[in-house]
């Protein structure tokens, strides 16, 4: 679990990340799972976008991919969502 401070080094962090994955009308499949995974692994910290043309809550998309993928929810703003996950051999964010 990450601690409210560590939370505000990752939104401050993620604030220029441009989102580089986005959660249509289908929602989170596996595929797209597999793929954010892959992303977390070399970027550890990513922010996913939730179109106006999806089913599902942003709470619900959010709390699917940190299952799926293993990460934590750093902040839902607005339509997107800003995971962080460790990663085993890129490591480059220090936390707090």
């Amino acid at each position: 679990m990450l601690t409210g401070k560590q939370k505000r080094f990752l939104r401050a962090e993620a604030n220029q990340l441009k989102p580089i994955f986005q959660v249509g009308k289908d929602g989170v499949n596996e595929n797209m799972v597999e793929q954010i995974g892959d992303a977390l692994e070399k970027r550890e910290l990513i922010k996913v976008s939730i179109l106006q043309n999806c089913l599902e809550d942003k709470h619900t998309v959010a709390e699917k991919l940190s299952e799926g993928t293993g990460a934590e929810v750093a902040q839902i703003i607005g339509n997107n969502i800003v995971l962080y996950r460790e990663s085993e051999e890129n490591k480059q964010i220090t936390l707090p």
